[in-house]
């Protein structure tokens, strides 16, 4: 089972961003391979506070942890928030501010840095019955990837080491740091030739064709990772980055969701409420049909257990809330206005509400509850 990230890094659920950043590095820096060279478990322990940060320091995938723990990042196909397998030079690339120029890259001593590509986002669109079952859906995308027959040369200003130092004079004495080299943004490698068609860094656009499994239960909002699926980086021993893939629900034309229940407004007239009828509703696994007693009230709410979506925590399904509405007519022919105006006097048209028929109140109450 995951450890929890804010035991990790040792903070409470209302730590600053300042505070999130500081344990971090602070972490960050006692579990570093320079200062453990040949620890497997400072290693480990260096990944995993990682992946808590990346996790905890932006604040839509925080909300989204708060709310659904691990399980909001752990879906099929190699999604996640958190690094999700990331090596040791993904993360130098993608928080080499947190380290500043005092530590190198992995591998001790401030060598050459692995450069990771931009990633790429999109929209999936998916209907309640796809959230409901989960799918597989294969999209293309345009990608920038290294062109056949680019080759790369040594950069010249940092020698291969992707890094430069720097000596500064200060009260304490010279200080030296190392920075990333300004040259070739830290890939230690230049263009040395590449094809016509390829552009300034020797890239190419090309279409891919991806295909993302989306587990059931996902949330309107949500984001998807499939890792190096986005654009391609520089340099020989670069990393493509990856592909966001961010949920859009389509409004369903008679259920309304809400987490994982379903509400579905089922409209009936006097007669039906009366004499109790069958009736055919729709589900998000097809058509069901229920059983209305004889004498069914307006506002009657009826569960249907395990009707609804499935959770994201795999704690089941949630339910089908039929609220029953007794159909009014607006205009009446000359019997049907007779008939009624007998009735009015009737015993049988009296309403007699009973203990046991719950308020307008209560009933939002249970809803909720």
């Amino acid at each position: 089972m995951k450890k929890d990230f804010y035991e990790i890094l040792g903070i409470s659920k209302n730590a600053s961003p300042e505070e999130i950043k500081k344990a971090y590095r602070k972490k960050a820096i006692q579990y570093h391979p320079d200062k453990n060279p040949g620890d497997a478990a400072a290693e480990e322990n260096f990944k995993t506070c990682a992946e808590a940060y990346e996790v905890l320091s932006d604040a839509n995938k925080k909300a989204k942890y708060d709310q659904y723990g691990h399980q909001a990042f752990d879906g099929n196909g190699g999604f996640g928030g958190g690094q999700g397998g990331m090596n040791m030079d993904d993360i130098f690339s993608q928080f080499g501010d947190i380290f500043g120029g005092g530590f190198g890259g992995f591998g001790g001593g401030g060598g050459q840095r692995r450069m990771k590509g931009s990633n790429l986002r999109i929209k999936v669109k998916l209907t309640l019955e796809e959230i409901a079952n989960g799918v597989e859906k294969k999209v293309k995308v345009k990608r920038k990837v290294q062109a056949a027959g680019v080759t790369y040369k040594t950069c010249s200003t940092c020698n291969g080491q992707g890094q430069v130092m720097r000596v500064t004079n200060t009260i304490l004495g010279r200080m030296q740091t190392a920075a990333t080299c300004p040259n070739c943004g830290g890939a230690g490698q230049m263009i040395d030739s590449k094809p016509a068609n390829a552009d300034s860094q020797g890239f190419i656009t090309d279409d891919d064709t991806v295909s993302i499994k989306i587990p059931a239960g996902v949330v309107d909002g949500m984001q998807l990772k499939v890792a190096g699926k986005g654009n391609d980086a520089p340099g020989r021993n670069s990393v493509p980055g990856d592909l966001i893939v961010a949920i859009e629900e389509i409004e369903h034309e008679f259920l309304k969701r809400e987490g994982e229940n379903l509400h579905y407004d089922l409209y009936i007239s006097f007669p039906e409420a009366a004499l109790g009828i069958s009736k055919e509703i729709e589900t998000v696994s097809g058509k069901v049909r229920i059983k209305l007693e004889e004498g069914i009230q307006s506002g009657k709410i009826l569960r249907l257990k395990g009707k609804g979506i499935p959770s994201l925590n795999s704690y089941g399904n949630g339910d089908l809330l039929v609220h029953v509405n007794v159909w009014t007519p607006k205009t009446l022919d000359k019997e049907q206005k007779q008939f009624f105006e007998s009735m009015i006097a009737s015993e049988n048209f009296v309403p007699k509400p009973e203990k046991s028929d719950k308020s307008f109140f209560e009933k939002v109450k249970d809803m909720f509850s």
